[in-house]
């Protein structure tokens, strides 16, 4: 628990993607936006003109050695979160890291170790899991609103048209699996309540080596099946669909609510609108940070099931490059304790 009242935030990177917590960091009585990390003192500098931000530095080393820093939002490419989380927690640093938390199991368990250790509060951000939207759909399924699950189907796919994307850098851990994939494998082990005890990956591989699309099957305990699909070269389509014995669930927007959102509950041959009121996207990751490091309480995105996420996606990639079905290390633990 900090002794501060009001946290005080650096910007590791000008990555695009700052643009969307930095509303909501200043909107909030409990956080300031304080700094912004360049390797460019140029770029830095310039960027800190334009969005008004008070400091700049020139090296992400000097963000994390500014004593008047709190905490670390990073977003640096997925295949640098694990090293500069590392760094901004030994520097004293608390770190809201963009998803993936990682690119590899061990990496995050060095991270979770990291953490334990320094005593510094590390969360991923997937944001949607804060919203109000995805808190009521948890709800409907837990409360056996379309009975027992049977299947839950995702999609994220756009076209990717972005020359010099880091997504297309493999050493960069880009492809979509990673980049978007992410979103409905972690909502459906979010409603699920757990892991995959095993998964089935296809890819298809681009010129730069990474999976411009991902189509993936996995089975959990009890045998309840998630199919999901993310793609860089295919038209729009994002939506969750979760199917039981009584009904189901169809979220049109799932992992990028706002304000104003609707989901549709299908029983009996009729279909109900339900229309549910949201909030700003990126504020609940910013109040999770907030209530984690000041007043003591848990993440709501336990290390442990990002952790989780990472393993599933690792063994999806695997499944893919052998072209067969793969056991998780839950069932592989599951099969040694029996």
């Amino acid at each position: 628990m900090s002794t501060h009242t009001v946290l005080r935030w650096g910007l590791l990177s000008t990555a695009h993607i700052n643009r969307a917590v930095i509303p909501p960091i200043r909107s909030s009585n409990r956080s300031q936006l304080l700094a912004v990390a360049s390797r460019s003192e140029v770029k830095a500098s310039q960027y800190a003109l334009a969005w008004g931000i008070p400091r700049f530095h020139s090296s992400y080393d000097a963000l994390l050695a500014d004593p008047e820093i709190d905490v670390i939002y990073n977003s640096l490419p997925n295949s640098l979160h694990a090293e500069w989380s590392f760094k901004a927690m030994q520097m004293g640093k608390h770190v809201l890291c963009e998803k993936p938390l990682a690119t590899s199991s061990q990496d995050v368990d060095k991270m979770i170790k990291t953490s334990t250790e320094t005593g510094k509060v590390l969360a991923e951000a997937f944001m949607f899991r804060h919203h109000p939207q995805t808190l009521l759909v948890k709800d409907m399924v837990a409360n056996g609103g379309i009975g027992d699950l049977h299947l839950i189907r995702g999609s994220f796919r756009y076209f990717n048209t972005r020359a010099g994307d880091t997504r297309f850098d493999p050493h960069l851990g880009g492809g979509s699996l990673w980049d978007i994939g992410c979103y409905p494998i972690s909502f459906a082990c979010y409603l699920v309540g757990g892991e995959p005890v095993e998964v089935y990956g296809s890819q298809l591989i681009g010129p730069t080596g990474i999976d411009l699309l991902f189509a993936g099957q996995m089975v959990f305990p009890g045998g309840m099946l998630a199919q999901f699909d993310s793609s860089f070269i295919s038209p729009h389509k994002v939506e969750m669909e979760i199917t039981g014995e009584k009904g189901s669930i169809t979220i049109p927007e799932p992992f990028k609510p706002g304000i104003n959102n609707v989901i549709h509950l299908q029983q009996n041959n009729r279909t109900k609108t339900i229309r549910v009121k949201g909030l700003e996207l990126y504020k609940g990751e910013i109040n999770d940070m907030e209530d984690a490091i000041l007043d003591g309480k848990p993440t709501r995105i336990s290390l442990q099931e990002s952790k989780a996420m990472v393993e599933v996606i690792e063994a999806l990639y695997h499944s893919a490059m052998d072209h067969k079905p793969l056991l998780t290390k839950l069932a592989s633990n599951t099969i040694q304790e029996n």
